[in-house]
């Protein structure tokens, strides 16, 4: 790289790839994951950044980001990244608006860490090497038997813990607890989470019932916006069992109400949604300042390099429907070793290549 290159092309596409059998969780059914993939390049290098978010993301990256981001200096990408979040100031944040400034930063990223010749996780600054994964799945559209499955494959992947969805049918959650914790044996750690989908006093009497089975994470019992029922539960779920929550956070001020209200044990949050790169690192200095761990949630080949920064990191989620699409639609994906994905400093930026004609069945037309 020579003084005065700049970012040239800007080019993003939705992809839209059905699942393999419709899947719920507690609030929510789908039969569908959608991609944004945007490429940001500087001569022949180019940078990819891909969140999961509707395809109205990528129309924002079009008509509002890419003017910003054409001609910026690939290097600065905390500059870009604050002109970003200047130019959408009249359309909102949170939403389709976040994901597109996650995209860009995230690609902004990886194409810095490439003409560096760096992983992404090197050009951050490397606090881990292994970022502990726990399998993520378990939809409440799974049959006892495809349960069992899905969870007894990830222990004997070697990862230490697995979570299952519930919060659809709460008269049944505890005997699907049951199923898993059958699954996994004694030594796999056994997280739920209810996507919102109960009230304060289902999620107080099934924490009771769950801490029977040995259950050490409850993630969104009540809505994430309810940070009052978060707090009342993180007060009275049982010793050993963390409450968790923080997915849907697209600002930063999102993160700091919830650790003002003492909402939550352990911080999630999403580098696909919360402003990529740049904002997830801001979200974990707002963690370290209250000694919380933070979660990653979902994109495990973005988010094995972002948490790779992160001080105070309790692990990633290894999401089924994420694991499926990236292996599709890149080459290079890392896959878990002894339970952790690790980085590799030898494969400059995030160490993955689009497939594009892979993709192309998939994609968006409008996009």
């Amino acid at each position: 790289m020579t003084t005065g290159d700049t970012v040239e092309r800007v080019k993003v596409g939705a992809y839209t790839v059905p699942t393999e059998q419709p899947e719920s969780d507690g609030t929510l059914q789908w039969d569908a994951t959608t991609i944004i993939v945007v490429e940001a390049s500087c001569g022949p290098t180019t940078g990819l950044g891909s969140p999961y978010a509707a395809p109205a993301a990528a129309a924002v990256v079009t008509d509002t980001l890419h003017d910003v981001v054409v001609g910026s200096d690939p290097m600065a990408t905390t500059a870009t990244w604050a002109a970003m979040v200047h130019a959408i100031r009249n359309q909102g944040r949170p939403g389709v608006v976040s994901s597109a400034i996650s995209a860009l930063d995230i690609a902004l990223w990886d194409l810095k860490a490439r003409l560096l010749g760096l992983s992404v996780a090197d050009a951050i600054g490397r606090a881990h090497d292994a970022i502990p994964v726990y399998g993520s799945g378990g939809f409440t559209s799974l049959s006892d038997e495809e349960l069992a499955e899905q969870l007894g494959g990830w222990a004997a992947q070697g990862l230490r813990a697995v979570k299952i969805k519930v919060g659809r049918d709460p008269a049944a959650d505890a005997d699907r607890v049951d199923v898993a914790r059958e699954a996994i044996g004694d030594d796999v750690e056994l997280f739920v989470d209810a996507n919102g989908g109960y009230t304060r006093k289902q999620a107080l009497a099934l924490s009771e019932e769950f801490a029977m089975r040995d259950v050490r994470w409850f993630e969104e019992p009540v809505s994430s916006d309810d940070l009052d029922g978060l707090r009342l539960l993180r007060d009275r779920a049982p010793a050993g069992m963390d409450v968790t929550a923080g997915e849907y956070g697209y600002d930063l001020p999102y993160f700091r109400n919830m650790l003002r209200a003492r909402a939550v044990d352990c911080l999630q949050a999403d580098v696909t949604r919360c402003g990529g790169i740049t904002a997830f690192s801001k979200v974990g200095a707002l963690a370290d300042a209250e000694c919380l761990d933070v979660s990653s949630h979902c994109a495990p080949q973005v988010s094995a390099h972002a948490c790779a920064g992160l001080w105070h990191l309790r692990h990633l989620e290894y999401f089924a429907d994420h694991i499926r699409l990236e292996s599709m639609l890149f080459d290079g994906v890392l896959e878990p070793v002894d339970g952790a994905l690790r980085p590799d400093p030898d494969r400059p930026g995030l160490g993955i290549d689009f497939k594009r004609a892979d993709a192309e069945p998939f994609r968006h037309r409008r996009s």
